[in-house]
């Protein structure tokens, strides 16, 4: 859905305790964190303002967005993803 939050928080409820935990003890996953919400909020505001912009851009965003998700939640599981 267009417009949607993809927070870590909402998709991986489960898990929000960990991911503060995270944020605060792991400076790479707080940093990696931090680039995921920056993107998330980009990419809904263009969705929602319509703003115009390249579909080359657009999916470029969207795919970084899906390679820090995996990354993030691959150190969620399993700890520090090295």
């Amino acid at each position: 859905m267009l417009g949607e939050s993809h927070a870590l928080t909402d998709d991986f409820p489960d898990y929000k305790d960990r991911i503060h935990a995270l944020k605060t003890v792991d400076v790479e996953f707080a940093s990696m964190a931090k680039e995921y919400h920056s993107l998330d909020h980009r990419i809904r505001g263009l969705e929602m303002n319509d703003v115009p912009t390249s579909d080359d851009e657009f999916m470029r965003l969207k795919s970084r967005r899906v390679e820090l998700k995996d990354q993030l939640y691959n150190r969620i599981i399993n700890g520090s993803g090295r």
